[in-house]
């Protein structure tokens, strides 16, 4: 075979693969309540992922610990604003400390997902893996939650909710996704 057939046949090789691995995350994805929100996230890492589900779910919650890092320093810049009321402050405030939970249930997840595979106790850690996540959706939650009866100024209260709503959407994807996985 020439050169030139050998680069031919390759790359075709990849545009197959890659549309395997593609079609891989879409199906994974079309289980999860956001489907088309968990294809966006997940697709471009399509070459990483290939066709492992463990791979699948610890880019989807690396992907979701990275966006709540994101949310963490929005709603920190959010407390720099000038002019927020006294229940503006605490919300913001307690928005932030929950965002802070949400972030340490999230690497714990991501390292016990890490460690699964070797695990001898693989049940007992996925179980704890679902809890932690549903939890980073309960906090996630509760900012909103501070909002009834409140006179919440419409910049923070937009930031909070697209925050959190997204925030809600990835990690419900994600926990949908683990309902994939062999344990």
């Amino acid at each position: 075979m020439s050169t030139s057939m050998q680069t031919v046949s390759a790359a075709t090789t990849n545009k197959a693969s890659a549309k395997t691995y593609k079609e891989f995350i879409k199906s994974a994805c079309n289980s999860t309540t956001y489907p088309k929100l968990c294809y966006k996230a997940l697709s471009p890492s399509a070459s990483a992922i290939k066709t492992d589900t463990n791979k699948l779910c610890n880019i989807a919650l690396s992907f979701t610990l990275n966006a709540t890092y994101n949310a963490s320093s929005s709603i920190d810049s959010l407390s720099k604003m000038k002019g927020l009321s006294p229940s503006e402050k605490e919300i913001i405030h307690d928005c932030a400390e929950t965002t802070g939970e949400a972030i340490d249930e999230l690497e714990k997840s991501l390292k016990t997902l890490a460690n699964l595979q070797g695990s001898g106790h693989k049940a007992d850690e996925m179980n704890d893996l679902k809890t932690w996540v549903s939890a980073v959706l309960t906090d996630e939650y509760t900012c909103t939650d501070e909002f009834g009866g409140q006179k919440v100024s419409k910049a923070v209260k937009n930031t909070i909710n697209k925050s959190v709503l997204y925030l809600a959407q990835l990690t419900s994807n994600c926990l949908a996704l683990f309902n994939l996985l062999d344990y």
